[in-house]
């Protein structure tokens, strides 16, 4: 099943000077993403003609120079693998045979290969739980203690199919515990919805994040599991692919302007490489309750990027089987609220979003209510000037029309 729409190009709101564009027109060069006006976006799901119906979601974008495959699977942990091509005819190929197998190097390939300028990948290895009872954010281990986290490759995932959304472009991965004594999952689920778009917009609902045609987005719900404290507190073991012997980049960026997430004046980003290349963005927030707010708003934490060895992380089929076993990963783990403050106990409701890409991350413009505030702000002092110099005026007129008796 697939659909698709004519998608939009756009940089984001913000003016670039010219300087500043050459520079992004000149490394933007190799990419192909020059002239780029829209792109033709379509989500299928790749069939398993050899047997049961696996979960490989297929995101391409193809403009007209360039293509952007995005590969999502929940065979193992979830996980994407992403490429950017130099030409609007490349291919995804999938061996499932090989995909399938104990050594699945080679089962997925984006050709033809010489057209690929990135590729990277991410992996969501471990759901992971603390026990925030009776901690102070003082401590030093403000998350408290941890439980065995759950791994993602232990899930059991629903058929993808009966999720995938032609008109919204979107597909839900919905997974809980293959094992679960305990039945903490017996009324929950751990979701990972993803969407591609059709155009440069924002979503109606926080953390609004500014997309375009060449992104897609994550949002990541759990609903209704049943925690193992009375104040738990959530994460997400994130793996990547380091850069060679490093690992990528992690950056922040601030702003003077809420609008568009209350409260949260932060961007978080993850780059690989030198730009344009790929990245993941998310706004430093989480939420406690559908729709977010500001009265549900959790913070969300990254940690540092460390070094991690491939066999101490759960292992996912599809990235081994694009880049090969040979690969240096890191990882980092995100989390979600604080042990004081609205948290998951709320509602047992967790929500939270990333945006992933290639080429030069979308930037945030001021909203029309920073800016008439700015413009208020600016011009009232002008207007001050103004009316003082106007009242000289007069006044040195009025006098300047004396004439002397004498």
């Amino acid at each position: 099943m697939c659909g698709s729409v004519e998608c939009s190009w756009g940089w984001g709101h913000c003016a670039p000077s010219p300087l500043l564009l050459w520079t992004l027109l000149l490394f933007a060069a190799p990419f192909g993403l020059l002239g780029e006006k829209t792109r033709q976006v379509s989500l299928e799901v790749i069939p398993n003609w050899l047997g049961p119906l696996q979960n490989l979601l297929h995101i391409r974008a193809v403009g007209t120079n360039s293509t952007l495959h995005y590969v999502w699977s929940s065979l193992g942990p979830l996980a994407v693998v992403m490429v950017a091509t130099n030409t609007p005819h490349s291919t995804l190929s999938v061996n499932w045979s090989l995909l399938l197998s104990p050594e699945p190097d080679g089962g997925l390939m984006v050709l033809p290969k010489d057209s690929i300028q990135f590729s990277s990948a991410l992996v969501f290895t471990r759901l992971l739980e603390f026990d925030s009872t009776n901690v102070s954010d003082t401590v030093a281990k403000p998350l408290g203690r941890p439980y065995p986290p759950y791994s993602l490759a232990d899930f059991s995932w629903n058929n993808i199919t009966d999720s995938l959304d032609p008109a919204t472009l979107s597909a839900t991965f919905q997974g809980h515990p293959m094992n679960d004594p305990t039945r903490t999952f017996a009324n929950g689920s751990l979701a990972f919805r993803v969407q591609a778009f059709s155009r440069s917009s924002r979503p109606a609902q926080p953390p609004r994040l500014l997309h375009t045609a060449d992104t897609c987005q994550l949002e990541v719900a759990l609903v209704g599991a049943s925690p193992r404290g009375n104040r738990s507190l959530f994460g997400l073991e994130v793996a990547t692919l380091g850069q060679g012997p490093d690992c990528p980049s992690m950056q922040e960026q601030h702003s003077i302007d809420d609008e568009y997430a209350p409260a949260v004046f932060q961007l978080d980003q993850l780059l690989w490489g030198s730009l344009p290349s790929g990245f993941a963005q998310w706004r430093p927030v989480a939420y406690s309750q559908k729709p977010g707010g500001r009265e549900s708003a959790l913070p969300c934490q990254a940690s540092p990027l460390h070094p991690a060895l491939a066999y101490s992380l759960p292992q996912s089929p599809i990235v081994r089987a694009f880049f090969g076993s040979q690969n240096n990963f890191c990882a980092f783990n995100l989390t979600f609220g604080a042990s004081t403050g609205p948290g998951y106990w709320d509602q047992h409701y967790l929500s939270w979003s990333m945006l992933l890409g290639v080429g030069f991350p979308p930037v945030d413009g001021l909203s029309p209510l920073v800016l008439g505030i700015m413009a208020v702000a600016l011009g009232a002092p002008g207007l001050m000037l103004l009316g003082g110099g106007l009242v000289l005026l007069l006044h040195h007129k009025k006098y300047s029309e004396y004439q002397s008796i004498n």
